[in-house]
């Protein structure tokens, strides 16, 4: 495994754009990049994803959803979306359309969700309607069990695989030593079906373990993407004091957190690294100091050919965007394109710029295109 140490989101009533700079540019190894602010005004922005017409679905993590329209313009809430626990490190999380959207306008949202015993992380679905502006027959899909007091780790990030299969990715919720355990989903990554059913080839299905289950031993997996040529899920971990990890989840795998981790605890605390346990499946890749991995997409467009086959990461330590160079399953090198901003999400325009989205109170879109040569 490659370690390499690098330093520390009809017609609504849309608000007028604002679109100004954040920066007129910043350094990239393949040249320029310039920053412009897309879209402003969203509190906590925490997932994204395009609409057939091009515009975004974006959560705010309080609990609202929101359409930008393609000139940066920011709807009122839309209607429908399932009451959620905004406190901690929960809230409306991530946003996914489902495969035949086109025909069905079934939108899939993760949420953190308040239920006896505390709180845990759902799934649920509905239709959006016409003109965006509501959500209609909401249901819940799948509810991460057991609901725990605390606030931390929810994971998640919602990822449909070629097959159709729906991959949730679930934090442990601060309850480290139940990541081991494969009889709940604390600290696992799910594969349902769409309507929140096993599939009958899970790993675990007639076994010992939560049917759910793909693979499990996660510490809290905010970041995930499939390869576009694969179509094999990758996934960014939040390590601990150190340790942030690059995976490529495998069915019925346990990946070893927290007995095992290329980080420490906070306490300073030494955690055997994972080539002292083989039977634990190993990152490709880990950063110390973190970069605190959430949001990700593989880079598959025309605008920067340079980066086309990359992975591009949302920082939140690292403040900006972290662009992986990937070599097959290895990583073959990396840089920050620095924001000096929390990036909760990046996603792919469909005319190859790259948008990010800021983890702040006033958050923002940002958008990155080729600096114009001088």
């Amino acid at each position: 495994m490659l370690r390499i140490l690098i330093a520390s989101s009809f017609l609504l009533a849309f608000a007028a754009p604002s679109i100004t700079l954040a920066q007129d540019s910043i350094e990239s190894e393949t040249g320029r990049v310039a920053v412009e602010t897309f879209a402003e005004g969203l509190e906590h922005p925490w997932g994204a994803t395009y609409l057939p017409d091009g515009a975004l679905l974006v959560t705010e993590r309080p609990g609202r959803l929101r359409l930008v329209s393609t000139d940066g313009a920011v709807s009122d809430p839309i209607d429908g979306v399932p009451d959620v626990l905004a406190s901690g490190q929960g809230g409306l999380l991530d946003v996914a359309l489902d495969p035949d959207f086109a025909n069905n306008r079934t939108v899939y949202l993760s949420y953190s969700e308040e239920r006896g015993g505390g709180a845990a992380t759902s799934v649920g679905r509905g239709r959006l309607d016409e003109n965006g502006s509501a959500l209609s027959n909401f249901e819940v899909i799948f509810r991460q069990e057991p609901a725990v007091s605390s606030r931390l780790h929810y994971g998640s990030r919602l990822v449909f695989a070629p097959d159709g299969k729906l991959f949730v990715t679930l934090g442990e919720r601060g309850k480290m030593r139940e990541a081991q355990d494969p009889n709940n989903h604390l600290g696992t990554i799910v594969r349902i079906n769409p309507d929140g059913s096993v599939p009958d080839d899970n790993p675990f299905v007639g076994k010992d373990g939560a049917d759910e289950i793909w693979s499990y031993g996660h510490r809290n997996v905010q970041s995930a993407a499939l390869h576009p040529q694969t179509g094999v899920l990758w996934t960014a971990e939040m390590g601990p004091r150190g340790g942030d990890e690059l995976n490529i989840p495998q069915a019925g795998r346990n990946h070893g957190w927290p007995v095992v981790s290329w980080g420490r605890h906070y306490s300073g605390e030494r955690i055997p690294d994972p080539s002292t346990r083989p039977e634990f499946a190993d990152a490709i890749h880990s950063w110390t100091p973190v970069i605190s991995p959430s949001g990700m997409t593989f880079y598959s467009g025309d605008m920067f050919a340079d980066w086309r086959g990359d992975l591009l990461i949302g920082g939140l330590s690292a403040e900006g965007i972290v662009r992986v160079r990937i070599d097959g399953k290895q990583v073959a090198g990396e840089e920050v394109l620095a924001l000096g901003r929390r990036i909760r999400d990046v996603v792919q325009a469909p005319d190859g710029a790259v948008m990010a989205l800021t983890d702040e109170p006033a958050g923002k879109i940002l958008r990155l295109t080729p600096a114009a040569s001088q």
